[in-house]
């Protein structure tokens, strides 16, 4: 088995490429690790690969919060300078960075 490299890391800030929300990461799996039921749910033109990096996400949109699941080709680096609202943010982080938070000694998400 092939280990990709994964392009972000626990506690970034990212967004989503094609959908408005944005989040912060709180685990990677290193290849597809959802059901193929979920996988099968994505539009056939915008399914993302199976053998790539897919992020669990405390995300938020303009009007709720919520957790994701996203393939790496499908998030970029948010520079918005803005934290992430999610009222589980506190839970598993410290301090907001600006960009990333700080992860806290101990956590368990």
């Amino acid at each position: 088995m092939n280990i990709i490299e994964t392009q972000f890391s626990i506690g970034q800030v990212v967004k989503h490429r094609k959908f408005p929300f944005r989040g912060v990461i709180i685990d990677v799996d290193h290849e597809f690790n959802n059901t193929e039921e979920w996988w099968l749910s994505i539009p056939e033109d915008i399914r993302p690969r199976k053998d790539q990096p897919y992020y669990h996400l405390l995300a938020e949109s303009e009007s709720t919060v919520y957790a994701a699941y996203v393939s790496q080709q499908n998030l970029l680096i948010d520079d918005s300078g803005r934290p992430i609202r999610h009222p589980d943010v506190g839970n598993i982080f410290g301090e907001f960075l600006g960009d990333s938070y700080a992860v806290r000694a101990g956590s368990r998400h």
